[in-house]
């Protein structure tokens, strides 16, 4: 993954009944793509090199059914743990944060809003009739990824204007250790767009 051309764009359509996230990097080559399956009590999801699934290449599953603290687990095609996201219980219902895991119980970086009220704004805009269109093009909530002791920023994640679409840019701001944690790192971004999606 030391190959990948950043910034890198995450998108995926408002209006499809299960979510379908797609990664890209700065020249265009698929990184990741996600259909996400409904109804499902406890996630288990497919992360495919792209919209074929024909390649899975890591997978994602909670370890309890739906709840507000579960833990995700990621895993690569060998089965072979690569770390972990969770939400920070309390400190998510008004501004997301969530904690990253390495391979153990250590947090090794979180993820933080930069700014609680844009998703609210956005929120409560997107439920005016007509006008709720435009909320997508105007109001547009950030997030960093910082390494947990240093407080050192590594990535942004910073949803861009758009109609019908979230459309994200994911900006690398400081070198992962290694292919393990930028992967690690990315498919944290990506499950944390997939819960914060779901809470609208």
């Amino acid at each position: 993954m030391s190959q990948l051309q950043y910034p890198l764009q995450m998108s995926f359509k408002i209006m499809a009944l299960a979510p379908q996230i797609f990664i890209r990097d700065g020249g265009g080559r698929d990184i990741f793509y996600v259909h996400q399956k409904l109804f499902k009590l406890k996630e288990d999801i497919g992360v495919f090199r792209n919209s074929s699934k024909t390649n899975q290449i890591f997978s994602i599953k909670a370890d309890r059914i739906i709840d507000f603290s579960a833990r995700y687990n990621f895993t690569d095609s060998n089965g072979i743990s690569l770390g972990a996201i969770k939400r920070e219980g309390m400190r998510s219902i008004w501004k997301a944060s969530y904690g990253i895991f390495g391979d153990g119980e250590q947090i090794t970086h979180y993820i933080k809003e930069d700014n609680a009220m844009v998703k609210v704004i956005d929120a409560i805009f997107g439920e005016i009739p007509i006008l709720g269109i435009f909320a997508g093009y105007f109001f547009n909530p950030s997030y960093t990824l910082y390494q947990s002791g240093t407080e050192t920023p590594v990535m942004q994640i910073i949803k861009q204007p758009s109609f019908f679409e979230g459309k994200f840019e994911i900006a690398r701001l400081a070198e992962p250790a290694n292919d393990t944690e930028e992967a690690r790192l990315l498919l944290s971004i990506m499950m944390m767009t997939l819960l914060e999606r779901s809470r609208g």
